[in-house]
């Protein structure tokens, strides 16, 4: 959906505010949907990035996924060797795991 800007692109990317001035929101609009992503420049300045739910969403997974991935092997980096087994943990922290199936998750995450 979204092309990589790149600086034969990013021109194409850029929506100066007048356009929003003159009522184009809607074209504007219809050009992100294609597009997925424009800049609104404002005073030959960048303002605001406009970007589609669904592009917004992907940039949001993959920063996810990122600090995840950076979370990992920082721990990978620290490893000793020891590992604790899905149970034992919640024996350690007197849960029990039915517990667990109650609790809603965020953001449509499951585990299972």
């Amino acid at each position: 959906m979204l092309k990589s800007l790149t600086v034969g692109n990013l021109l194409d990317s850029l929506i100066p505010i007048t356009r929003f001035n003159r009522g184009e929101a809607n074209k504007i609009f219809d050009e992100v949907r294609e597009t997925g992503c424009k800049v609104v420049v404002k005073n030959n300045a960048p303002t605001c990035v406009l970007l589609t739910p669904e592009r917004y969403r992907e940039m949001v997974d993959e920063l996810e996924e990122a600090r995840l991935y950076s979370l990992i092997s920082e721990r990978l980096k620290n490893d000793i060797g020891v590992t604790v087994s899905h149970e034992e943990m919640l024996r350690r922290c007197d849960i029990i795991s039915e517990e667990l199936d109650d609790i809603p998750m965020e953001y449509g995450v499951d585990f299972e």
